[in-house]
């Protein structure tokens, strides 16, 4: 048996490959939206992909299940459970599309991937049990386990309600998890837990650093399993309810789309070098957008593209425009360097982000001498927001999740999560200057140029904010 894990750091995602090597067919579970990465490997391991398994309707990434629909030898392998509002429309009637429910299975080649329904994080949910009959095996080996079970977490249960917003779902998702958890229980210690997602992704609240474990490891150290192992349901749902970062906006646009569709990409997006002599047709105008990529947040504050949103390239990039950019924007990119332009399209697309234009190179686009194309934005160090705190003039406007809030801020702050910003607009006063800040500078600079392109007035504050508070 082949298998290899693939990991996106910048959506702290784990997609997989698994191939007999016998026949030489292979599964993708969970994949991406740009397959040419899957595609590459399998046949540089003389595989072919014959079959895609998806274990739910992700809410962070767009599926790469629907690329590969597109390709008829392809085989699908999705949830029927879940109920009726969570069943993956957009495959329905595909001849090659099949649609599995508890205690199911398929074979790729001499491997069998049994299938177990564990809902909870969504309705929908199915992990993978993996057996390899090709090496002589009668047990399994490992469990795609998607955002079932994580290594230190297991997936939130309040997505539906925190991110798409159907109220009183999060409680009776808690208990659906604790229920599957507790069947969890009866998993072989020494399975292998192979999952959808490691530390930074927002799925969960404390997933670990390590790419995978065993399902006895996991029945030993996971808090939250030893929570509902403990038998008190109530006490369970307290706990994994409590504490949970605030979603991006734009995991309820994802969340609709990978059930009820969107539309094939057939390749990433190739841009054009953008000349300086096009600023003109592009800074300002409506409907289009700039995203400026620039590692440096200080050079971005002393100089930016009017209203371009700041979003460095990092493990932040998709977080950052996916809050701030609005699907159908005609994007352009504006980079340190050529090289980095593969690396952002790819992140874009994965969230939806498709309509991208071409790309600008900062050190060519910012020398144009004509100060309408420009704007600045005043940064201090945080020890000095107090300087600049003026009574009803201004409002400082704390950009960290709810529980960092909570431990600890600046006396009359207002904190609304960046990842919240653009849902929460109507929140922040129009007439008064703001003063940005997060613990350490880097999301605020983001959400800093966001609202100076909204038309705020806004002033930012760079620095630890623990040695600020104390």
């Amino acid at each position: 048996m082949f298998m290899r894990q693939l990991f996106d750091p910048s959506l702290a995602h784990y997609s997989y490959l698994i191939g007999c090597q016998k026949t030489g067919e292979s599964v993708v579970i969970d994949p991406q939206r740009d397959i040419d990465r899957y595609r590459q490997l399998a046949e540089e391991n003389d595989l072919r992909i014959t079959a895609v398994a998806d274990t739910h309707i992700h809410a962070d990434y767009l599926t790469g299940a629907r690329e590969f629909a597109a390709d008829p030898s392809v085989a699908l392998y999705l949830s029927a459970e879940g109920g009726e509002d969570w069943q993956y429309r957009w495959a329905e009637g595909m001849p090659n599309a099949h649609f599995v429910r508890d205690g199911d299975s398929f074979k790729i080649g001499k491997i069998e991937l049994r299938v177990t329904s564990t809902p909870g994080h969504t309705p929908e949910h199915v992990t993978f049990t993996v057996i390899d009959h090709g090496g002589g095996a009668s047990t399994p080996i490992g469990i795609a386990s998607g955002d079932f079970v994580f290594v230190g977490d297991v997936g939130r249960p309040d997505l539906l309600e925190s991110a798409a917003g159907q109220a009183g779902a999060m409680e009776p998702a808690a208990r659906q998890l604790y229920q599957s958890l507790r069947r969890f229980h009866d998993a072989p210690d020494e399975i292998q837990i192979w999952p959808a997602h490691g530390a930074g992704s927002a799925c969960g609240k404390s997933l670990g650093a390590v790419p995978m474990s065993t399902a006895g490891y996991e029945k030993r150290y996971n808090s939250a399993i030893a929570t509902a192992e403990a038998g008190d349901e109530d006490a369970f749902v307290d706990f994994i309810l409590a504490g949970q970062p605030e979603p991006p906006v734009y995991w309820a646009r994802m969340k609709q789309q990978n059930r009820d569709g969107f539309p094939v990409l057939g390749g990433l997006p190739v841009l054009e070098k953008v000349p300086p002599s096009r600023l003109g047709e592009i800074v300002g105008a409506r409907g289009t957008v700039v995203i400026d990529a620039r590692s440096d947040r200080f050079a971005f504050m002393d100089r930016h593209l009017k209203g371009s949103i700041f979003a460095p390239l990092g493990n932040s990039f998709p977080t950052m425009a996916g809050s701030y950019v609005e699907p159908g924007e005609a994007i352009y990119l504006l980079v340190d360097s050529e090289g980095e332009v593969d690396a952002l399209v790819r992140m874009l697309v994965r969230i939806g982000l498709d309509d991208i234009r071409g790309y600008l190179v900062a050190d060519e686009a910012l020398g144009v001498e004509n100060p309408e194309f420009f704007r600045t934005i005043p940064h201090h160090p945080v020890e000095e927001l107090a300087r600049y705190a003026r009574g009803d003039e201004s409002l400082i406007l704390d950009v960290r999740k709810a529980s960092e809030y909570t431990a600890g801020h600046l006396d009359g702050a207002l904190n609304i999560a960046h990842t919240r910003l653009a849902a929460r607009l109507d929140e922040i006063p129009r007439d008064k200057t703001l003063l940005l800040h997060c613990a350490s500078g880097v999301r605020a600079s983001s959400a800093t140029s966001f609202l100076q392109r909204d038309g705020r007035d806004v002033i930012y504050f760079n620095g630890n904010l623990a040695e600020a508070l104390q």
